[in-house]
């Protein structure tokens, strides 16, 4: 867990860093709760083998615009390197915005993974290495500690290198997962496939009813008995408007007030059976689109 505070130091590793193919990065913020939060920490780990921190270097940026503006320019906008975040969205804002490139983010990874096969409450960071890599007993609170005092503390040292192991474990579970979910449509066993999706459709329809059926049960009940928070759901309630009115009224209008109102409509079935001929008065522009879907076949059918 190397700790780099001077500019010199820092330099030079991003000159090493500079020939990465993939970093795992993270940062620390001092004051970001106020108007002018400040980049304290750059943590950087280029080997996810290495569980031992020692390929984790903590980067002392605080107060160093030159010294962060190097790593933007070396790291963060080198297309060659891979840069992996977690919440990538949060970090990069400090590290070069919408210069940054080819970066990867594990938040976005876990969210496109199907919830069947990686059934979490959520996304933290914390709960994917707990639940993906087995990580436990993992102590978030010097996330709100002050990064912005000198000298830090161990345990904030310890929590920023962390972190980064953390990172780079759940990007290489992750992988595994999107290569699990992601098959080759050419290599798909249909037989088993389908199998599986007609046994899932009768179990979806089943739970659907159930769903449906006790939510409405429980909004009544709710409702009934003036309840407006149970230890599981909240009873909340809106308005939507629609606004209606004849067209004709609304042709006239436009005519008579000149009201500049130029837009496509959409021409249904309805419309266009009441345009009969007429609609060849009109210039439509015709998209079509085609959609596939499944439909199941009877149990009877597949007897025949």
């Amino acid at each position: 867990m190397p700790y780099l505070t001077t500019a010199g130091e820092i330099r030079s590793l991003i000159t090493e860093h500079g020939k990465a193919k993939t970093l795992w990065i993270d940062t620390e913020v001092a004051d970001y709760k106020t108007r002018n939060p400040r980049l304290s920490l750059i943590q950087v780990l280029d080997n996810p083998e290495d569980m031992t921190g020692n390929s984790v270097y903590l980067l002392d940026v605080l107060d160093k615009s030159d010294v962060i503006a190097d790593f933007v320019e070396r790291i963060m906008t080198n297309d060659a390197i891979e840069k992996v975040f977690h919440n990538a969205g949060y970090d990069v804002q400090y590290l070069g915005g919408k210069r940054a490139k080819n970066i990867t983010c594990t938040l976005a990874m876990a969210k496109k993974i199907p919830v069947y096969l990686l059934p979490l409450p959520n996304y933290q960071l914390k709960t994917l290495a707990t639940e993906l890599c087995n990580f436990h007993d993992i102590d978030k609170q010097e996330q709100r500690s002050d990064w912005g005092k000198r000298p830090l503390t161990e345990a904030q040292l310890e929590y920023a290198y962390l972190d980064c192991i953390y990172l780079a474990q759940v990007y290489l579970r992750l992988l595994e997962l999107e290569a699990n979910f992601q098959v080759d449509p050419i290599k798909e066993d249909l037989s088993l496939l389908t199998a599986r999706y007609r046994e899932i459709e009768q179990q979806q329809k089943i739970l659907k009813s159930e769903f449906e059926h006790l939510q409405e049960r429980v909004k009544k009940a709710m409702l009934v008995q003036n309840i407006a928070e149970t230890s599981h759901c909240k009873l909340t309630s809106y308005e939507r408007k629609t606004f209606k009115t004849q067209f004709q009224e609304l042709v006239n209008l436009v005519e008579n007030q000149g009201v500049d109102l130029d837009f496509s409509i959409t021409l249904t079935e309805d419309i266009r059976k009441n345009l009969g001929v007429n609609i060849k008065k009109l210039s439509v522009n015709v998209d079509t689109n085609t959609y596939w879907k499944i439909t199941p076949k009877n149990y009877d059918d597949e007897e025949d």
